[in-house]
């Protein structure tokens, strides 16, 4: 039995959370922080049950399920208000769920400003939901919007020393994207007959368009979206936002933001115009190889443990990248959805738990630390398991998605492309291994570093999803795989016109 409406209160209760946080008194921190995470947790059970419902009685089709409208919102300009969700959205949008309510949870010691605080999450909700689920581009591009303003506050008003710096560069590096992104909706809008917003129809008359057009709005949607994801070479502003901003908005940034990004990639630009898919698919994967090579390069180099997280960031959605050139490929482009889901978990816990040792030691800096194993036994255990997972290590789910891009991408790919790509494991258990060396063994400084206490119950509690899913992606991947298969292979068919 189906809920109706059951999308929209996905985007809805996050909203209607944050109206009645700001309502709240702002001296009652408590009801305010508990009020805020008890409305994330309905999206987290709906998206649950998404995901449960989906896997049982849709997966076997590649058609949209649980579709709201097409309802006529601005019928002058026939936009829509027009929602629904396949193998590929469903998991981002339980992964955004949970993230959501895991990060709300994680906020619990922001001490300045707390209603305000929780109600801009609870609004950038609301706008990462709304992206997953629409099927109009003016919706789309709603909420693709909305969600810049709640992460600019949050950066620029509770973020580090250089916050306003971050922001403002995390702000503009997205509307410059986003400008190119409304060019190529509108053309795509003014050559349509009769002219729609609809993603669905769009990607069916795509493939007709002439081969100049589709190379135009292929290359301004790539702008855009590598952007968000973010691509080398328009990474620059991640590392500045992660390392500014609180410990859960970097959870969501690299646990969500950047997925849209390759999200919208697979759902929008490449079904949508595969002419110019196939003549940009290898600078594509380059550009991937690069990235992955680069980022592992230059997280060995660095010195804050925050940082160094970040910049495996662009890294590890190099290898997204590397699949999405591989198009041809179900196996490549699977990868690269597990990817994503795998990126999302693991990061998302390593940042939480990089906030854990600051909140206590007010300082990142991995050289000022030594032999923590021995004098914090659960946090060491827990950070090493996902600095594993990190590193590709068999059983986790890092180690599946990238076994399955490098075996889908060397049949699809130049080879030496797909080799060198294959540096990136090297060089990422190198990076991850040092920092587990120079943080967690060794001489313990116990005049220094005596008074650290071990992590907490609440922060065990956010960890602890994260760490299940991880490994049981790894152990047992074939359930998210037949989640996701016929609407993957659907889109091959699409790329392949």
């Amino acid at each position: 039995m189906g809920f109706p409406y059951l999308l929209s209160s996905l985007v809805f209760v996050p909203l209607i959370g944050m109206l009645v946080v700001m309502f709240l008194p702002k001296q009652n921190l408590g009801t305010i922080r508990w009020t805020a995470t008890a409305f994330s947790f309905p999206p987290l059970l709906a998206s649950l049950w998404l995901t449960w419902d989906y896997f049982f009685n849709h997966a076997h089709t590649y058609l949209m399920a649980y579709v709201e409208g097409p309802f006529d919102w601005i019928p002058s300009l026939n936009i829509q208000y027009y929602l629904g969700v396949d193998g590929i959205s469903v998991p981002m949008v339980f992964l955004t769920g949970l993230l959501s309510t895991v990060s709300l949870l994680a906020s619990f010691g922001i001490k300045e400003r707390v209603k305000e605080y929780f109600a801009f999450f609870l609004l950038l909700e609301a706008g990462m939901m709304g992206v997953f689920i629409s099927l109009d581009f003016f919706l789309f591009y709603v909420f693709w919007e909305i969600m810049l303003v709640p992460m600019y506050f949050l950066i620029g008003v509770w973020g580090g020393p250089r916050k306003e710096y971050a922001a403002i560069k995390f702000f503009l590096y997205t509307l410059f994207g986003s400008i190119f992104m409304l060019v190529s909706i509108l053309i795509l809008y003014f050559t349509s007959e009769p002219h729609t917003l609809n993603m669905l129809t769009l990607i069916e008359q795509g493939s007709a368009l002439p081969h100049t057009l589709q190379m135009v709005c292929f290359i301004f949607f790539f702008i855009a979206f590598a952007i968000k994801v973010p691509v080398w070479p328009f990474h620059t502003w991640l590392p500045d936002a992660h390392v500014e901003a609180p410990t859960a908005v970097s959870v969501i940034l690299a646990g969500v933001l950047l997925k849209m990004g390759t999200y919208a990639m697979l759902r929008i630009s490449w079904p949508m115009f595969p002419d110019a898919l196939r003549t940009l698919s290898f600078w594509i994967a380059v550009v991937g190889v690069i990235g992955i090579i680069y980022g592992a390069l230059v997280s060995m180099a660095q010195k804050d443990l925050k940082k160094l997280v970040a910049y495996s960031s662009v890294s590890h959605m190099g290898y997204c990248m590397l699949a999405l050139g591989a198009f041809s490929s179900v196996t490549a482009i699977a990868g690269c959805m597990f990817q994503m889901v795998s990126h999302g978990l693991i990061t998302g816990a390593l940042f939480l738990l990089v906030g854990v040792l600051y909140d206590r030691a007010h300082t990142r800096e991995i050289a000022a630390f030594g032999g923590l194993g021995a004098h914090l036994p659960v946090y060491s255990g827990i950070m090493i398991f996902f600095s594993m997972a990190a590193l590709g290590l068999p059983g986790m789910s890092g180690f599946v998605s990238e076994f399955m891009i490098f075996v889908g991408a060397f049949g699809a790919l130049n080879k030496v492309l797909v080799g060198i790509s294959v540096l990136g494991v090297v060089l990422g258990a190198a990076y991850m291994l040092r920092m587990v060396q120079r943080i967690f063994l060794g001489e313990f400084d116990k005049s220094k570093w005596g008074g650290l206490t071990e992590i907490g119950l609440r922060e065990t509690i956010t960890v602890a999803p994260l760490a299940l899913l991880t490994l049981f992606i790894g152990v047992y991947p074939k359930p998210l795989m037949q989640l996701m298969a016929a609407t993957l292979e659907h889109l091959v068919r699409l790329m392949a016109r």
